[in-house]
Formats: C-alpha cells, sequence, structure tokens
C-alpha cells in the first residue's frame, strides 16, 4: 500500500465523521473504536487534521471533532497532504534527493505518469461519495481506504 496507517486512519476517520449529520461533534474514542483504531494514534491524527483546517475540535462535555466543510468540498488529495506530506507526489519513488527530468533516478520515467494517475484519482474523490458508499453498505467503513486504491477504477466509487 502507498499510504500510510496514519493517513489511512485519517480516511476512515473523515468518512466516518461524513456519515454523520453536518455539524454533530464526534467523541475521538467513538470512532477509535468503530475503526479498531488506537485513540492516542487516532487523537494524534485528528488534531493534526485539525491543524490542517478539516476538522473542528471542540474540548468539554460536548465536545469532539467535526468536519469544518461539507464531505463534497473535501477530496482525499487534502487529506493525503496533510498526512504524508508534501513529499508524497515530490519524492523520488526510489529516495533519492534528487530526482527530475533533467536528473531522473532508474524508475522516473515509468513512476512519474503513476503517480501523475493516483493523484488525479485522490483529487477525484471526495468524502462525500465514499460515505455514500459506505451508507449505501456495499463497502464497510474500515474496508477503506485499501478499496479505494488496488484495482479499482475512479468512476467505480
Amino acid at each position: 500500500m502507498i499510504l500510510s496507517r496514519t493517513t489511512q486512519y485519517a480516511i476512515q476517520a473523515l468518512i466516518y465523521m461524513a456519515t454523520q449529520p453536518p455539524g454533530v461533534a464526534v467523541l475521538n474514542r467513538t470512532m477509535a473504536e468503530c475503526l479498531r483504531s488506537p485513540p492516542t494514534y487516532l487523537a494524534k491524527i485528528l488534531q493534526e487534521l485539525c491543524r490542517g483546517n478539516l476538522l473542528y475540535s471542540f474540548r468539554g462535555k460536548q465536545g469532539g471533532f467535526c468536519l469544518r466543510e461539507s464531505g463534497d468540498k473535501i477530496n482525499l488529495m487534502q487529506i493525503v497532504t496533510i498526512t504524508e506530506g508534501p513529499g508524497f507526489t515530490e519524492d523520488c519513488v526510489l529516495g533519492l534527493k534528487v530526482c527530475s527530468d533533467k536528473t531522473a533516478c532508474p524508475m522516473h520515467a515509468r513512476w512519474w505518469p503513476i503517480k501523475q494517475e493516483i493523484v488525479k484519482l485522490l483529487q477525484g474523490q471526495t468524502l462525500e461519495m465514499l460515505a455514500a458508499k459506505v451508507a449505501s453498505g456495499r463497502y464497510q467503513l474500515t474496508d477503506f481506504p485499501g478499496a479505494i486504491l488496488p484495482g479499482e477504477v475512479p468512476g467505480d466509487l
């Protein structure tokens, strides 16, 4: 899988929030239980998403997390950029410090078009689209994001 576990949890948590009524704050422990993730790890991820302006967080008895915008305005590439960093689209697949068309690694010519397709796929998938699939019963929440990338055609989701 090309996405880290952190990114997978982030996507799953945001899909979970997108299935909730707008503006309803969801507790970290509720999501952690549903996603079968460690609550402290998920809390750190959710705070990172707050710093990335995808979530609001509320303290106190009525606290929790909720989406800043509706799910149709948040795509997977936004999430991946926050959790993986800008290197996700910029770094060399072999880990070389310098890799470009001028100073290409042995994989550059073959990997670059694949990377562009992955970025396009992630940009084309919104939380609303994925939440609708979960709500339809076609996918379970914990099937994501593994069900998104391998062998899937973007139009199928």
